[in-house]
């Protein structure tokens, strides 16, 4: 089983999971922005990137391969398909987990037309004889195409029109360094300030001819996680809410009751976020607790809790990581409205042994 695919499937099935599902992907090739002026947030690489496509078109070259990581929902693929448009270039979409054989890398790198953009999402996960055959078509726009078996086999080299690799990951450090040392452009994506979400909030809104407030915007960018897709699946559902149950206008109390009904707390907790919090607290006064342990007793796989609730958790303060297991912090207790045990209020993990 590959457990990365479950735990894609899971976090696709939340409604602030960063995941994209069929119905994210439709909306988001409406709303996304087509240059780099239009997109919102990650002031650094819109900067940094900028430089690298101007320098390209002045010398009449194709870009740098650029080399994108962060977390998923934070505009990856969004940028990839910028960077087309400001070379006018077409691009070429596919993912690492699509290409299992070099074969499969050679007839897509072997069809491509001079300065043209080629995304690999997920590019960690492509295989590694692929990745092997990546390296030369990067550097020297090469590929060595074996024909027959054996002995006899040889290899046939085959020239590649200058292209430009577009790469996307969530997980940089499993990219081994001969592939990341070929990019000439790395950025790291951050996560979004509660003001950048409430402007993409608010161009999305537009977008789907949805009135919405300043307030309204605030309520749901302060649960989106800092992670626009989170924040336009919100807003589309904010959206339902406010055309059945009221006038079909986003203020902020129609949207805390849209996603109350929806079991989104207002710290961005859903119920499988609040329900590994509950059994850490309730069940085992804060911890430390094995994951498998808690894992069993919310009712999930371990790598469900461990790939799919605990980033979140832990990046919001409210549990940590430890060598004797998972213990809740301070902020934990607060949030769910709990009085901590004595031992517990060290937020450390720690017994109490002396009762001081």
């Amino acid at each position: 089983m590959n457990w990365d695919d479950t735990t894609d499937a899971t976090a696709s099935e939340r409604l602030v999971g960063a995941s994209a599902d069929r119905e994210d992907q439709a909306v988001e090739a409406a709303l996304r922005p087509k240059d780099l002026d239009e997109f919102i947030g990650q002031e650094k690489v819109r900067e940094q990137l900028d430089l690298v496509l101007r320098a390209a078109r002045a010398r009449g070259a194709t870009a740098d391969h650029v080399l994108l990581s962060g977390a998923p929902g934070l505009g990856k693929t969004t940028l990839s398909m910028i960077i087309a448009a400001e070379m006018n270039a077409p691009i070429r979409i596919t993912s690492g987990p699509a290409i299992q054989h070099a074969g499969d890398l050679a007839a897509i790198l072997s069809s491509l037309q001079e300065g043209e953009v080629l995304f690999l999402d997920e590019i960690h996960r492509m295989s590694r004889p692929a990745e092997e055959m990546l390296y030369m078509a990067m550097e020297d726009f090469r590929v060595d195409v074996i024909v027959g078996k054996g002995p006899g086999a040889t290899a046939i080299p085959l020239e590649l029109p200058p292209f430009t690799l577009v790469g996307a990951t969530t997980r940089a450090g499993l990219l081994p360094p001969p592939l990341r040392d070929r990019f000439g452009f790395t950025a790291h994506m951050e996560f979004y300030e509660p003001a950048e979400l409430e402007r993409v909030i608010h161009r999305s809104a537009n977008l789907l001819d949805v009135e919405i407030g300043s307030d309204g915007a605030a309520e749901i960018a302060g649960r989106s996680r800092g992670t626009p897709r989170i924040a336009n699946r919100l807003l589309r559902r904010v959206r339902d809410y406010a055309q059945v149950r009221a006038d079909g206008v986003i203020t902020r109390d129609i949207a805390a009751a849209a996603l109350k009904v929806y079991e989104v707390d207002a710290r961005g907790l859903d119920r499988l976020d609040r329900g590994v919090l509950e059994a850490l607290l309730k069940l085992f006064g804060g911890g430390p607790v094995g994951l498998s342990t808690l894992a069993v007793a919310v009712g999930e796989e371990r790598e469900t809790v461990e790939e799919v609730a605990e980033p979140f958790l832990v990046r919001e303060g409210l549990l940590a990581r430890t060598p004797r297991g998972r213990v809740a912090t301070p902020a934990a207790w607060a949030h769910l409205g709990l009085t901590p045990p004595r031992s517990a209020s060290t937020g450390n993990g720690q017994q109490d042994l002396f009762g001081t």
